[in-house]
């Protein structure tokens, strides 16, 4: 039962990495196109299956499909997202240019990193009392002692105390990250 906990927490542990990644920081980082997807052959795909990408630069994102004809759709997927950049394209590669982000913009990022890893906590504490759950089944159904319900769920508690300060050490280093100027 204990490895079922630590794996399904560790999923949470990913899934909220997983979403932070795509909260944009002061730096350039591929992940932030992760969620937006361009028409290739009539089906959405992702960023990566169309080309590279690269960051030449601290504030900047480079695209470079395999097929000239799709940087214009690349550029309309880009518009088209919640991103809020404007793409610049040679004819070569598509070119997105962060802008520094402004002090009020960065208060509103770490509160969207903190509504994140909240979401992060109240997975792990469901993670938590479905196993708690599980053993007082035990407890019921195949006649758990009450010292071996008591001494698992202090096990349970104690994995679960040891994943929310994960989360809390990965929010705070998010947060570091975008209040870096």
């Amino acid at each position: 039962m204990a490895d079922t906990l630590e794996s399904r927490m560790q999923k949470s542990i990913a899934a909220l990495k997983s979403e932070l990644a795509t909260i944009r920081t002061g730096r350039a980082n591929a992940a932030l196109l992760d969620h937006v997807t361009v028409p290739y052959y009539g089906t959405e795909v992702p960023f990566t299956q169309v080309g590279n990408i690269s960051v030449p630069e601290p504030r900047v994102l480079m695209i470079t499909p395999w097929e000239k004809s799709l940087i214009s759709a690349i550029e309309k997927a880009i518009l088209k997202s919640d991103l809020g950049l404007n793409p610049t394209s040679d004819g070569d590669v598509v070119r997105l240019i962060l802008p520094e982000l402004t002090e009020d913009r960065r208060k509103d990022l770490v509160k969207q990193v903190r509504t994140v890893g909240e979401k992060g906590k109240v997975s792990i504490r469901n993670i938590r009392r479905d196993a708690n759950d599980e053993v007082k089944k035990q407890v019921k159904d195949e006649g758990l002692s009450e010292d071996e319900s008591k001494r698992l769920q202090d096990r349970i508690q104690k994995t679960t105390d040891k994943f929310i300060a994960e989360v809390d050490h990965i929010i705070e280093h998010k947060e570091r990250e975008i209040l870096t100027v």
